[in-house]
């Protein structure tokens, strides 16, 4: 019987190992695996846009889905309307484009139309062609910058293509690829060019949920050049912002944030669509206080393990890699093309694995992120399963483990 409990007990061990270590997951095999999912995020973008009729797909959508509720609101500043008039701004969209039930909303502060107002001058596909190849740029030159900070080289461009929230981000016209290159570039920059750092921080306000970890890190780690940096182009952003279209668009946003936090928490958005701690748990029938209230406990956490993290250290990549794996914990709407952003850590966490050996759970963990997004949103809408905010705290494990042990080391 002893011997029969030893043999079960190994065989289950054995199992384990499966996914612990993953030595089945070699570079070879993963070549392999980024060429598949790169050839079919292609096929799926081009058969996308042939058997399109007019911009309009086989489901009815228009191409660039939420790209319309940034260039309505662009028209809508060039002729000098209110974009928070949610009323004028479902009538200025519906004036190019309807679909029965459906409507893009705009939420985005002040700081963001800047950013829009210049779409509001082109017709709507050269907008979205201009707004995915400049956004797009700006995300692939953030990700060589990390690849050549740590040290890595390879093929970014077909990893690119195989990266599935790009293919969402593309599809979608969001504006994941801003922020991520944003915010990934600025931490990158912190320990040598700290004013540019600041300011790419700033800018990055654009869309505030995702910063809520970067003050702690950079009050942690006493980088207040950066901090001055990135408050003076948060302020100069809200200020033109402010000059451009009239100061009363602060209190026109802030009227409506309240019909946005009830979006995202009766799950109008799509609980499935979010990849957030609180959309799991609301996915799984939590009631909405209860969720909450494990969403404010996670995010206090990641903020105090930053916190610790960043004490009196300069900002390395890898401080950098887990303030961003914490990103998307952090805030209870985020959705599944913002994992663009979770690019920095999984380079972060392949190049420290290549050159000094992968540790347990590294590899699958790896896997799992780069190729979650394909398969989060469809299993959280069907079955329904949410699987990325499981893999996203994986993700954010591991790599606190690697900045402890470059830590003790240093």
């Amino acid at each position: 019987m002893m011997d029969m409990s030893a043999a079960a007990r190994q065989e289950s061990a054995m199992g384990w190992d499966v996914l612990r270590t993953a030595q089945w997951l070699g570079e070879s095999r993963a070549r392999g695996y980024v060429l598949v999912l790169a050839l079919v995020n292609l096929a799926t973008i081009a058969i996308l846009v042939l058997t399109a009729k007019d911009g309009i797909d086989r489901n009815g959508f228009l191409i660039g889905t939420d790209f319309i509720s940034f260039w309505t609101s662009g028209r809508m500043l060039v002729a000098g309307a209110n974009v928070y008039d949610t009323l004028a701004h479902v009538a200025a969209q519906r004036e190019f484009y309807t679909l029965p039930g459906e409507y893009t909303a705009f939420f985005y502060p002040p700081n963001f139309l800047p950013f829009v107002w210049p779409l509001g001058f082109l017709p709507y596909f050269p907008a979205l062609a201009a707004w995915l190849v400049l956004t797009g740029a700006a995300w692939l030159a953030a990700v060589r910058a990390w690849f050549a900070a740590l040290g890595l080289k390879g093929p970014e461009l077909v990893l690119m293509a195989a990266f599935p929230p790009v293919i969402v981000t593309l599809t979608h016209g969001q504006t994941a690829f801003l922020v991520a290159a944003l915010l990934g570039g600025g931490l990158l920059l912190t320990a040598r060019r700290p004013w540019l750092a600041g300011v790419l921080i700033g800018l990055a306000t654009i869309k505030p949920q995702f910063g809520l970890l970067v003050p702690v890190a950079l009050l942690a780690s006493g980088q207040w050049r950066v901090i001055i940096a990135a408050g003076a182009a948060a302020l100069a952003l809200a200020g033109l912002a402010a000059l451009a279209f009239g100061p009363q668009v602060w209190a026109d946003w802030l009227a409506i944030t309240q019909a946005a936090s009830s979006a995202a928490d009766s799950g109008t958005i799509g609980f499935g669509k979010m990849v957030s701690v609180f959309a799991g748990l609301r996915l799984a029938g939590v009631p909405s206080a209860a969720a909450m209230a494990v969403q404010a406990a996670v995010t206090l956490t990641l903020a105090a393990l930053v916190a610790q993290a960043s004490w009196r250290r300069p900002i390395s990549p890898g401080l950098a890699a887990l303030v961003l794996a914490g990103a998307p914990l952090a805030t209870p709407f985020v959705l599944d093309y913002d994992m663009v952003l979770t690019a920095f850590p999984l380079a972060y966490l392949f190049a420290r694995g290549r050159a000094e050996g992968f540790d347990d759970w590294e590899r699958i963990t790896i896997l799992g992120v780069f190729a979650g997004a394909a398969f989060a949103r469809p299993l959280a809408t069907t079955i329904p399963v949410p699987i990325m905010p499981l893999l996203l705290i994986a993700l954010f494990v591991v790599v606190r483990r690697r900045v402890r042990a470059e830590g003790a080391a240093a």
